[in-house]
């Protein structure tokens, strides 16, 4: 279980996050909505131990983040840029990550880049890949490890429509392997079909939540 609990942040004397609570559980898919500058991002950032906050906490499985630990465990994610190595190959790029938490070997990292549609072995740099390839590389690297908890910022960006349905299968296997995913898309399709559960953000704040399959 995740529980974010009154959450507050402050950048340059402009609120974005004011006073968000949630409480989510593992199998489950939760889609975030809302404009552009919304705090959709700065949400996960702040979840994931990126950016620490103002007031309130966040705690996951009764482990208060900043205090039992600085960035969640068992944790997928993308988020902005996928802060890659240009010069290197995605394969290459996701050995060097996965020596840090060293769960996996380079057969495991293989899968995980054939399942977002990528050949592993492909011999081109990073900074030679397409935007839709970089896109597919990123959710690789955030699955690789079967982390119990995945953020996904935007994950059908850049994507052509073999790809969106790709990822969508993908997110979907890794909810029924258990794990909680966060999503935040502006691709009204990816919350409609994904999300069990939407959370809309409005200027730092939570002001709704819908059932997005209850009509």
């Amino acid at each position: 279980m995740l529980v974010v609990n009154r959450i507050r942040k402050t950048i340059k004397s402009k609120v974005i996050l004011n006073d968000i609570s949630l409480t989510l559980n593992a199998g489950t898919i939760y889609g975030f909505v809302g404009r552009n500058g919304s705090g959709k991002t700065m949400l996960f950032r702040a979840i994931s131990g990126l950016m620490k906050v103002d007031a309130g906490d966040i705690s996951y499985q009764g482990k208060k983040l900043h205090q039992d630990f600085l960035v969640l465990p068992n944790l997928g994610i993308t988020i902005e840029n996928a802060g890659l190595y240009p010069e290197f190959t995605g394969l290459k790029n996701l050995q060097l990550l996965a020596k840090l938490n060293r769960k996996i070997d380079t057969e495991q990292i293989k899968k995980s880049i054939k399942r977002v549609g990528l050949e592993p072995n492909d011999s081109r740099s990073f900074r030679k890949y397409s935007l839709g390839m970089k896109q597919r590389i990123a959710i690789a690297q955030a699955i690789m490890e079967q982390p119990d908890l995945i953020l996904l910022d935007e994950p059908t960006n850049s994507l052509d429509e073999e790809g969106v349905r790709l990822i969508r299968q993908v997110i979907r296997e890794e909810k029924q392997r258990g794990a909680m995913i966060l999503l935040a898309s502006h691709n009204k399709e990816d919350i409609q079909l994904l999300a069990d559960k939407v959370f809309y953000l409005d200027a730092g704040r939570l002001v709704d939540e819908v059932y997005p399959h209850a009509e």
